[in-house]
């Protein structure tokens, strides 16, 4: 149960980095809830190293703010390699 979850709060995480990063028209829905989930990984492993417990498996605000973080972190690496600039 923990991973639908997990899904869903990346999928929402994704969908938001996508609205702040302007990246919404150009990737698509699908791709922006993939990058939050992938964001949500990468969010909760740097977050752990920092000593920060909000794990995404279970629907919390610390979980999301984490997905949300990482999300966007990887949106900006998207841009980075796409377009050349953050945003």
């Amino acid at each position: 149960m923990g991973w639908i979850i997990a899904i869903i709060v990346g999928g929402i995480a994704g969908w938001l980095a996508g609205k702040v990063m302007n990246r919404d028209a150009s990737m698509g829905v699908i791709a922006n809830v993939a990058a939050g989930c992938v964001g949500s990984v990468v969010g909760n492993l740097i977050a752990n190293r920092f000593g920060i417990v909000g794990s995404v498996q279970e629907f919390s605000l610390t979980g999301l703010i984490v997905a949300f973080a990482g999300a966007v972190v990887i949106l900006a690496i998207l841009n980075l390699i796409q377009r050349g600039k953050l945003r």
